[in-house]
């Protein structure tokens, strides 16, 4: 009797283990919008706005000039509870001021409290202390202004750093 109540254990654990592992079926990734083409040209935009959002990719640690590399994820949240937001650009600039890389092929709609994020693995573009990106979106409708942030993020053995860098808004549509 005592190795049935065991080995009905070990089933119900297992069970439960696999259960789990299929809920989250993507190892943690986070989970992208479904994406659905978006003309621009046939959407009436009444709100939007562009972003300035600074990003280090990597942040000096001593007085000789060494610095250490940053891993950065750029996070868009739509805030409003029942309207989407466009996502039309989300470009990428290094220190002198100098285009890197479009993150967007084509805009991203984004629903109701959805959110997306962008990574830039640490050393993986060219950067520097004054990196930034620049975010623009759009809404058929009047809405909540998103929430838009940078985390940056490095850890090097015992030691980790970690801020977060807020959106500033530089024009509006």
């Amino acid at each position: 009797m005592h190795d049935h109540r065991q080995w009905f254990r070990y089933v119900i654990a297992a069970l439960l283990l696999t259960g789990c592992a299929a809920q989250n079926g993507q190892g943690g990734a986070t989970v992208t919008p479904t994406r659905v083409p978006i003309i621009l040209e046939n959407l009436a935009i009444t709100a939007g706005q562009t972003l300035f959002v600074p990003a280090y990719a990597e942040v000096h640690y001593a007085d000789d000039g060494r610095t250490i590399e940053l891993a950065v994820t750029l996070t868009i949240h739509n805030t409003d509870f029942q309207e989407s937001i466009v996502v039309t650009s989300v470009r990428y600039y290094d220190t002198q001021g100098q285009f890197v890389k479009e993150y967007l092929a084509e805009p991203l709609r984004l629903g109701p409290l959805a959110s997306t994020d962008f990574f830039l693995g640490a050393g993986e573009q060219p950067g520097g202390i004054g990196t930034n990106f620049i975010v623009e979106w759009v809404a058929e409708t009047a809405v909540h202004e998103p929430v838009v942030e940078a985390l940056m993020l490095s850890t090097s053995g015992t030691q980790g750093i970690s801020f977060t860098s807020p959106g500033r808004v530089i024009s509006r549509r």
